[in-house]
């Protein structure tokens, strides 16, 4: 690995980004955002190449000294300990490199924007909704991002038609994308009072927030439409026409936005998820034609794809995608465990890109 060209390339471009970066009062703010992002990348795969190549000549070295060591008995042993240890780390400096290594989805550095919405089963799914929003708010908090509710539409009786957030933070979209999808969940609703089991669904979408050098997007596209907010009555009922529903022409996508009383705040709102719908909408269009070549991914980026059961009377939650079960239902709910969902995910997929080399 020491003499692999790809690995100096690889230092060699860091180098590279650095000195661009040292230079940029002379930079356009859409190449310093490039760069920056490109260098944070490049950082742990260069520290770990300079690791792995520490470890090899300090390897070389002692290895040298037990064949030099002659009729030192002191000499052998210590060089002999040394090796052995540095032989010990080499494998395990190795196999972290490899990972770092492997393509890294560009996306997975953005924040996110979440959707959740209830699916089938009427009260039930809406209950499920919100559980399942305050889940990804906690699991937020815990990881140290902002959680910045847009919209939340509410039932009656604290469930949630649809609710949407901005996730912000360190790598939030790596730790969330394989979240979409449709989650499931069996339990007795509190509603019910013969106890028996319902099953309701609820869908959710993670799309990679996209910023303005990600996508362009013409005015022309776009029709712009003003109505007045609607709400369950009282003080929330708009009396002006701030809400705000955009229409992007070329690919049908609708998003309206009536939470703030500003029409101008509606439409910044709008715009956020509109870009990100349809960078999303390209992204799944070069997602579907990889995966046409190759089967059993991991985020096939199908939203109606079952993805996970949350099975309340047996306190687990499964994820039919890697046959991974977690007797922690509370625990995950609570936005606590679910890391370890999502590592076995992350996992599963790092797993499969290093055997196909992709």
């Amino acid at each position: 690995m020491s003499h692999d060209s790809s690995m100096d390339k690889v230092l060699e471009r860091r180098r590279e980004v650095e000195n661009r970066l040292s230079d940029s009062a002379n930079m356009s703010n859409s190449d310093l955002v490039q760069f920056s992002r490109e260098l944070s990348d490049l950082r742990p795969v260069c520290e770990q190449i300079e690791l792995v190549r520490r470890i090899e000549t300090e390897l070389a070295d002692a290895l040298v000294m037990v064949a030099e060591a002659g009729d030192d008995p002191d000499m052998l042993e210590m060089a002999q300990a040394e090796a052995d240890l540095l032989r010990e780390q080499l494998p395990d400096a190795q196999a972290a490199l490899q990972l770092l290594l492997l393509p890294k989805d560009k996306d997975d550095s953005r924040n996110a924007i979440l959707e959740v919405r209830a699916g089938t089963g009427g009260d039930e799914a809406a209950l499920f909704a919100a559980n399942l929003f305050s889940m990804y708010q906690r699991f937020a908090a815990k990881h140290g991002w902002k959680f910045e509710v847009m919209e939340v539409s509410e039932t009656g009786i604290g469930g949630y038609k649809e609710a949407t957030a901005t996730i912000s933070g360190q790598d939030v979209f790596a730790r969330l994308k394989f979240e979409s999808g449709v989650h499931r969940v069996q339990r007795v609703p509190e509603t019910e009072a013969g106890g028996r089991i319902h099953t309701s669904a609820a869908t959710v979408a993670v799309l990679p927030e996209a910023e303005d050098v990600d996508i362009q997007i013409d005015e022309s596209d776009l029709r712009i439409d003003l109505f007045r907010a609607s709400g369950p009555g009282g003080q929330s009922v708009n009396t002006t026409d701030s809400a705000v529903r955009i229409t992007h022409l070329p690919t049908g996508i609708v998003v309206s936005q009536q939470d703030e009383k500003s029409q101008h705040k509606n439409r910044a709102k709008a715009m956020k998820i509109l870009r990100a719908r349809i960078y999303d909408a390209e992204r799944a269009r070069v997602e579907a034609e990889r995966a046409a070549e190759r089967k059993g991914q991991v985020g096939s980026g199908d939203r109606s794809e079952r993805i996970r059961t949350y099975n309340f009377p047996q306190g687990r939650v499964t994820d039919h995608r890697i046959n991974f079960t977690l007797y922690k239902l509370d625990r995950v709910i609570a936005g606590e465990a679910l890391d370890e969902v999502v590592d076995a995910l992350v996992s599963e997929d790092q797993a499969r890109r290093l055997a196909e080399g992709v």
